[in-house]
C-alpha cells in the first residue's frame, strides 16, 4: 500500500503543476503573449524592439554604457551579435525599456571587450544581456527557432 502512495504523490507532483499552468489567469498569459512591441524604423530595414518591465525582468536584462573617446570605442564582448549573415550588431538602448540594433565593426576583442572602430557613441547603453532575445523579438524568431 505504501508503495502506490508514493506513486500518487509523484502523479500529483507532476499533473497538478501543468493544471496550474492551463487554468493560468489572463494577465501572465497576455504578457506571455505579447513581451515585446516591435516597430519598423521608418527609412531603414531596422525595428525597435520595446520590451514590457515583466519581459525584462524575466529575462534579467542588463546594459552598459560604451566608454572610450570619440574613435575608440569599447563595450563587453556579451553585447556583440552576430547576425546570421556575419554581420555584427550591438542592441543599443536610447530609453527605458526600448532597444535599437546598431551595426559595429568590431576591431579587436579582448579580456571580454570589444574594442570598435564604428558603432555607438561614447556614453550610449547596449544590452549586455538578452542580446539574442531582442533579436528574436525583432526578427520574429521564437525559442523553437521558428
Amino acid at each position: 500500500m505504501r508503495k502506490h502512495s508514493h506513486l500518487w504523490a509523484l502523479v500529483a507532483l507532476l499533473v497538478v503543476p501543468l493544471l496550474l499552468t492551463a487554468c493560468g489567469g489572463g494577465g501572465a498569459e497576455h504578457e506571455a503573449a505579447t513581451p515585446a512591441v516591435v516597430e519598423e524604423i521608418k527609412g531603414t530595414d531596422l525595428h525597435s524592439v520595446t520590451l514590457t518591465p515583466e519581459a525584462a525582468k524575466r529575462l534579467d536584462l542588463k546594459t552598459a554604457s560604451v566608454i572610450g573617446n570619440g574613435a575608440n570605442r569599447v563595450i563587453p564582448y556579451a553585447a556583440i551579435l552576430y547576425s546570421p549573415n556575419g554581420d555584427t550588431w550591438a542592441y543599443t538602448n536610447p530609453e527605458g525599456l526600448k532597444f535599437v540594433r546598431e551595426p559595429v565593426i568590431v576591431e579587436r576583442i579582448q579580456g571580454g571587450r570589444a574594442w570598435l572602430s564604428k558603432g555607438p557613441k561614447v556614453g550610449t547603453k547596449v544590452a549586455t544581456v538578452a542580446v539574442a532575445e531582442l533579436y528574436g523579438a525583432e526578427s520574429g524568431i521564437d525559442e523553437s527557432g521558428h
